[in-house]
């Protein structure tokens, strides 16, 4: 195996860097109010919106440079100049990256860093200032289009990766953009809904990730989301920008609206929105910025004396003190590279440590390649490639190794390959029968057959896309498999019992059709440009496959708490979020329903064993000590899982919560000992009766495992 050694490698590739000197606030701060005395009126408002469909406005006058913004969160966008129109014969063939919940699904935060950096390094080489991701929300339903950019249902394994990617990105000199802010849970009426939810479910489930970013991972900027939240547009929302985000966390950096997010020009200026972005597409191909709400409007404002200039001040010191923070006004800059032999290593690690295996009964993976002579591969997925789909997180990619392509390399000319489709990508198409036919005939004829389904993207900005599920401005209309793909499978599985699910996509599908009848299922994810090779190395073992599911997969959509309990999609008006903290596996867990496989669930071709645990209190923190051992043949990781239940509280708690993790490696027969400090916070919970996070004295249970409903050992501590 060698995971071992690629671990190292991913972890290792940016160490060497070289880090500039960080100025000191003082001297930033000197440098920006410089500059604040030395601008017009004029041009401080034409730094606070767009100037092109991807900048916002400079000071050329006094060197200050337009901001050039880029998405996205999983490799540097098709290449725009200053349209939407890609700009023809330019070198923008970059890394494709796996998509955000691939690489929550690694449980792995050195990876997170290592993933940030090759986004940072490929910006810069680009010319970009920012890079617009992470995307971190709550994967509240199944069915929200953009789940493959987010990355969790559960807000600490959201905080633990957003740190690694925002360090990643910002210390290659380039700032990140944490988005969406906030409640940007589904895509269906994003523009026009407004969230209504308890204060409870804001703090403990929705806001977590946001606040490890500024405070941890100290990101210098952040955009607001689409949606209202409680009556009020997120972008300018009072409460979430003014008090939570600058006052209450401290964020020093700017807030950049989602592209047209803003509709009031009071609301932006008061509200703590800094640069409004966009692109009036009335006025294409000459569009006047000036007629923004942040534009030409707060020229005259301000010169009336109706709205005071420290408001603008405000906004453009923000915008300085990012541009400081990257050199962009003065020091040396990095360079960057783009499509380098480690970033492309970098992109299949993550797919190898991201890639689920979810089901092997009987062992029938891996596949002995030295053992067999034939192998069908079935499934539009299998030859497909996913890059340029998605909505604005598309990506140009230099190559893209699909799964056929994977397997063709790693047998070679051993075994005998054949491919059928059979299905076709297009909306509302129903089972036909006769590639179906051929595709399981193609499975009884080989010794294995693997077919390669789920769902798809869509291509060429797919938000206008018929067959897209997986993308922005787009809900998928169920849980259940299109294209027919239940009645091929089934057809493939009865055909050749030897016969391996492998599902692309981001998130799960109902698999109540065939999940009994099939031995073996991987969730694959988006798996980036490498892809194909590291769905190869994990069928035919040669990579150990590590990754664990970074949400429930529920049997069916109705066991799903958000559809359940609360409200989805809502109406144009409101949606109500009262299925509450209980998300994800918080209610599975809490209400006894069986899922199709559990948060945190993820096979490995080898076994560890858990022994050894001790739970030591000191007054409102604890530690817990456990070994986890390599019971098995192969070498491979574990991701030690520790959850937190509260035996007595005034309010109600969920069963029990994901407070901490660590993933190790171990070769067969080692063990080792891991120790996980639970802090305060891990004991907490949020009391809206009292408007604040309360520590309860008394009993709590920890519970380790290796997933949410694997709890291998539990100990107990009074706090």
């Amino acid at each position: 195996m060698k995971i071992h050694s690629l671990f190292i490698l991913a972890a290792g590739l940016f160490s060497s860097v070289a880090h500039a000197q960080p100025q000191s606030e003082a001297a930033i701060n000197t440098k920006i109010e410089q500059l604040v005395r030395q601008m017009t009126t004029a041009e401080k408002v034409a730094m606070i919106h767009a100037t092109s469909s991807f900048t916002s406005g400079g000071v050329k006058r006094l060197g200050i440079p337009e901001l050039v913004m880029s998405d996205g969160p999983h490799g540097v966008r098709v290449e725009h100049g200053r349209d939407w129109n890609p700009d023809r014969n330019v070198y923008d063939s970059g890394t494709y990256l796996p998509t955000g919940v691939c690489l929550a699904a690694t449980w792995n935060p050195q990876l997170g860093y290592a993933f940030g950096s090759v986004l940072g390094s490929e910006a810069a080489f680009r010319g970009k200032d920012v890079i617009l991701g992470p995307g971190i929300n709550i994967i509240r339903t199944p069915l929200n289009g953009r789940n493959f950019e987010y990355q969790s249902e559960d807000p600490f394994l959201v905080s633990k990766m957003v740190v690694g990617y925002i360090k990643g990105v910002q210390d290659q000199g380039i700032s990140a953009c944490v988005k969406h802010y906030a409640l940007n849970n589904q895509e269906i009426l994003r523009t026009s809904i407004d969230v209504q939810l308890s204060e409870r479910a804001l703090r403990e489930i929705y806001l977590p990730g946001f606040k490890a970013a500024v405070q941890e991972g100290k990101v210098n900027t952040l955009m607001g989301s689409y949606n209202k939240v409680r009556g009020q547009w997120a972008t300018h929302n009072q409460y979430l920008m003014n008090e939570i985000l600058k006052k209450e966390w401290g964020f020093k950096g700017a807030v950049i609206s989602d592209w047209g997010a803003v509709h009031s020009t009071m609301q932006a200026l008061w509200n703590g929105c800094d640069i409004e972005m966009g692109t009036d597409l009335s006025m294409l191909p000459n569009p006047n910025y000036g007629r923004f709400y942040l534009g030409d409007t707060v020229l005259k404002l301000v010169q009336n004396k109706i709205v005071p200039e420290y408001i603008l001040d405000e906004k453009v010191r923000r915008i300085l003190y990012v541009m400081m923070k990257t050199n962009m006004l003065g020091g040396q800059r990095k360079k960057g590279s783009y499509n380098t032999k480690e970033h492309q290593q970098t992109a299949r690690k993550v797919a190898e440590e991201g890639i689920v295996l979810l089901k092997n009964e009987n062992n029938l993976l891996p596949i002995n390649k030295d053992g067999i002579k034939t192998i069908a591969v079935i499934g539009v997925n299998a030859d497909r490639k996913q890059s340029l789909g998605g909505g604005s997180s598309q990506v140009k990619a230099f190559y893209e190794v699909t799964p056929l392509q994977g397997i063709y390399d790693l047998v070679g000319k051993d075994v005998q390959v054949t491919y059928a489709p059979g299905y076709e990508i297009r909306r509302g198409a129903t089972a036909d029968q006769l590639s179906i036919n051929k595709a399981a005939e193609a499975a009884s004829k080989a010794d294995v057959a693997i077919v390669v389904g789920g769902w798809t993207h869509g291509y060429n900005y797919a938000v206008w896309s018929d067959n897209a599920y997986d993308a922005e401005d787009i809900d998928k209309p169920d849980m259940n498999l299109p294209f027919g793909q239940d009645a091929l499978i089934n057809a493939v599985l009865k055909a050749n019992p030897n016969t391996i699910v492998v599902m692309m996509g981001g998130g799960p599908v109902d698999m109540s059709q065939w999940i009994g009848s099939a031995r073996a299922v991987v969730q694959a994810w988006y798996p980036g440009m490498e892809g194909g090779n590291a769905l190869a190395g994990v069928l035919f073992g040669t990579i150990n496959p590590s990754g664990k599911l970074p949400m429930t997969f529920p049997k069916t959509l109705a066991d799903v708490p958000a559809h359940k309990l609360g409200q989805y999609p809502g109406d144009s008006v409101k949606v109500y979020y009262t299925d509450d903290i209980y998300v994800g596996y918080r209610y599975y867990d809490t209400y006894g329903v069986e899922p199709q496989f559990a948060f945190g669930h993820g096979l490995s071709y080898t076994t560890f064993s858990y022994s050894n645990l001790t739970v030591t209190g000191n007054g409102k923190s604890a530690t817990a000590t456990f070994t986890v051992t390599n019971s098995g043949k192969a070498a491979g990781s574990e991701v030690a899982q520790v959850y937190v239940k509260q035996d007595k509280s005034l309010l109600p708690r969920p069963e029990k919560e994901l407070k901490g993790f660590q993933k190790v490696f171990l070769k067969p027969g080692e063990s080792k000992k891991i120790t996980v400090v639970l802090n305060s916070e891990a004991f907490q919970y949020y009391n809206d009766a009292q408007n604040k996070w309360v520590m309860e004295p008394g009993s709590f249970h920890v519970l380790v495992g290796s997933s949410s409903r694997d709890i291998r050992l539990t100990g107990k501590v009074t706090l």
